[in-house]
């Protein structure tokens, strides 16, 4: 027979918590523990592998650089590549021989949760990830590579929404899942590195509809020092 519980165990069964705020309340933590210590910039190279069908089809070397809150700068083959493509703003351009050979509004909206969110107000971080799509009433904790985890955005592991999965410890994100447009799109971030009062991911793995899309690993990585803004110009590609 089950034992009678103590009166205010029992009422923690039965008093509604609050859920509505929750994952608001995450983001508060980590803007209050990130904003004003997070690094600036970040440059590092990477090693870029593609994938079709989980076989792999080609390897890469990028060189990144990025200012937060929204500008990267990726340079293919090499530091001073004439190949690459620029993320500014909200918008995307690819360049071939220094040349733009396309452009569209597309931001990187990984920039925005891996760092640029603690160069906004909070009002703005918050109304960006409504336009993204997350559903901050939602909020559940799991475990993520054994380790405790929040989810924002979520009920449930199992819901087809978009979410972000933060490391407890470390208030950072190591996953994300979007099901925009009838795609499964998920990406994971590993192998964080102290830098500057913040992290860095070191090893990143991007999957479409459960199939591994593209890895990346970071290499000689640098936070804080001075750019060049001109190199995030689309006119005075160089």
């Amino acid at each position: 027979m089950m034992k009678f519980l103590p009166a205010l165990l029992l009422l923690a069964f039965f008093i509604p918590t609050n859920k509505n705020s929750t994952s608001k309340e995450v983001l508060t933590r980590m803007y209050k523990k990130y904003h004003g210590t997070w690094h600036k910039s970040l440059k590092f190279n990477q090693t870029t592998k593609r994938f079709r069908n989980d076989s792999l089809i080609k390897t890469d070397t990028w060189y990144e650089t990025i200012v937060y809150p929204d500008l990267l700068r990726i340079d293919i083959g090499s530091a001073k590549s004439a190949n690459g493509i620029l993320f500014r703003h909200d918008s995307t351009y690819v360049f071939r021989n220094n040349k733009i050979v396309r452009s569209a509004k597309d931001e990187n909206e990984l920039i925005f949760f891996l760092g640029g969110m603690y160069f906004k107000t909070f009002d703005q971080v918050l109304s960006h990830f409504a336009e993204l799509h997350y559903d901050l009433s939602k909020f559940h904790t799991s475990t993520w590579k054994g380790k405790p985890v929040y989810v924002l955005g979520a009920d449930k592991d199992d819901d087809k929404v978009n979410q972000l999965w933060i490391d407890q410890e470390k208030m950072v994100a190591v996953r994300f899942l979007k099901y925009d447009k009838d795609t499964k799109e998920e990406g994971t971030f590993e192998d964080q590195i102290p830098l500057k009062g913040a992290w860095s991911e070191t090893k990143c793995k991007f999957f479409i509809n459960d199939k591994l899309l593209q890895t990346e690993t970071y290499h000689d990585v640098v936070a804080g020092e001075p750019v060049d803004m001109s190199i995030f110009e689309p006119g005075l590609l160089k």
